[in-house]
């Protein structure tokens, strides 16, 4: 009998297996899909030789991750390569903001009116990022934080809506690009706790960028994966699991799932029917004649790019997905450049590109129009440097990953409660009623993004379950 056997092989599932196995457990993994990665996977989606990220691309929360710190991932082939600029974002008027590894050079380019600001706002929390990002990625309520005091004042800055926050920035600029931060989780911009998350992106740039791995988000997830097999795991593709009846017998069982299908291979009945999935997104890649024709400079050295002319377009887009139920007319646009760090991505000369709007949960229609006219606007050319693309709406997306309900690339909506206490309120969130039954997807704390540390949490709930029976 096996110690454990994990279901998903995405990041969460091979962290949570890993730090099983580095334990001295015996441990499986299975994988519906014929290749491991869940959201972090990389593929020829468009033309030979051009290969793209079909989720995340850039990785502020991997390079930061104290569960990828702790693992010796560079053996096993990954690279971290850093663009010039972590991101940029660009105005109509030809000008730009930027997120930069200096605190100084992105303050200047809110100007002079919010330069000091920006520059209170992060410098005391700076110095204390790795202890912060610990605790606040770590298990919630169960485990003492190592530095209190700054865990309280950072919870004193990012628990009220980021609203609040962007109050104190005077311009447009300094306000618009920390609506696209906190954008990047699709919660409307008025949430709870949203100003935390614009603040953790801010503080990752700075500590350690916001990278790509060379030859794409794949070679995080084979690191993980063999890393695993030389701890004695291993990992088994092609193997959809439909019940628990379809694993072989272990004492305990780890699901990199939605709560929805853990629900219903586990029997759990209706013990998730209150999680609630976000809205979709709207995704394009792209193969490139060339680079990205921004009319600012700052964008052609950046690796990802927000795309919003102002906040208030910003808001309206977001609102528009999340609580109106339609597509926004100017969608906020989150755009990644892989090839401007990595060249090995595309033939010489060519360039990989994806972009990535917010609609409605479950949409079906097509926006593509909508999202070529907002990079049109800071791009003018765009569309004539495209040799291909494929498009992948709500439905395409939950066909390739199943974690993906309705196209909510988060696994559930971060917003609310929800934010901080999923997948249900609970003091013990990778437990579930069968005692020998764990979660560690992105629908468990810290929640989503490619950092393994809902695995990485989940496996501590499991190995402590395993040294008591």
């Amino acid at each position: 009998m096996l110690d454990a056997v994990v279901v998903g092989a995405g990041p969460n599932g091979l962290t949570a297996a890993v730090e099983l196995a580095r334990r001295g457990f015996s441990v499986a993994v299975f994988e519906a899909q014929g290749t491991v990665g869940g959201g972090a996977r990389t593929e020829e989606l468009t033309l030979p030789g051009f290969r793209h990220d079909p989720c995340s691309a850039a990785h502020p929360l991997g390079i930061n991750s104290p569960a990828f710190r702790d693992l010796p991932l560079e053996r096993y082939g990954l690279e971290w390569l850093h663009p010039a600029l972590p991101m940029a974002h660009p105005f109509p008027d030809g000008s730009a903001a930027v997120l930069s590894r200096s605190v100084g050079e992105t303050a200047a380019s809110f100007g002079a009116r919010d330069a000091g600001t920006y520059r209170r706002l992060v410098e005391r929390f700076l110095p204390r990022w790795d202890t912060l990002a610990r605790d606040f990625m770590s298990l919630p309520l169960t485990a003492l934080p190592r530095d209190p005091v700054t865990l309280a004042r950072f919870g004193l800055v990012g628990l009220p809506p980021s609203t609040w926050l962007m109050r104190r920035f005077r311009d447009e600029k300094a306000r618009t690009l920390f609506a696209g931060l906190v954008a990047h989780v699709m919660a409307p911009l008025g949430g709870f706790a949203t100003g935390a998350v614009g603040m953790v992106f801010a503080l990752a740039a700075h500590a350690r960028g916001w990278p790509v791995a060379r030859g794409g988000s794949q070679a995080i997830s084979d690191a993980l994966a063999g890393h695993l097999r030389d701890l004695g795991g291993t990992v088994h593709t092609d193997y959809e699991v439909k019940r628990l009846d379809d694993l072989p017998p272990a004492r305990a069982y780890v699901f990199d799932t939605s709560p929805t299908a853990l629900a219903r291979i586990a029997g759990l009945g209706s013990h998730y029917a209150g999680y609630r999935y976000g809205p979709g997104v709207f995704k394009i890649d792209y193969a490139l004649d060339g680079p990205v024709p921004w009319t600012a400079q700052e964008p052609r050295r950046a690796g990802t790019v927000q795309i919003g002319a102002d906040s208030a377009e910003i808001g309206t887009a977001l609102n528009a997905a999340s609580r109106e139920g339609r597509a926004p007319d100017a969608p906020f646009l989150i755009t990644v450049q892989p090839s401007v760090a990595d060249p090995t991505r595309a033939p010489a000369g060519k360039h990989v590109f994806w972009a990535y709007g917010h609609v409605p949960h479950g949409w079906t229609g097509d926006l593509t129009d909508a999202i070529e006219r907002q990079l049109e606007r800071f791009a003018p050319g765009f569309r004539d440097r495209v040799l291909a693309r494929a498009t992948a709406g709500p439905p395409e997306l939950a066909a390739r990953n199943a974690n993906y309900v309705g196209g909510d690339i988060a696994s559930g909506a971060v917003s609310g409660l929800q934010l901080l206490l999923r997948p249900k309120l609970s003091l013990h969130p990778y437990a579930t009623p069968h005692p020998a039954v764990f979660i560690c997807s992105s629908a468990t704390p810290p929640g989503p993004g490619v950092h393994g540390m809902s695995g990485h949490n989940a496996a501590r709930a499991v190995w402590r379950r395993l040294r008591q029976t």
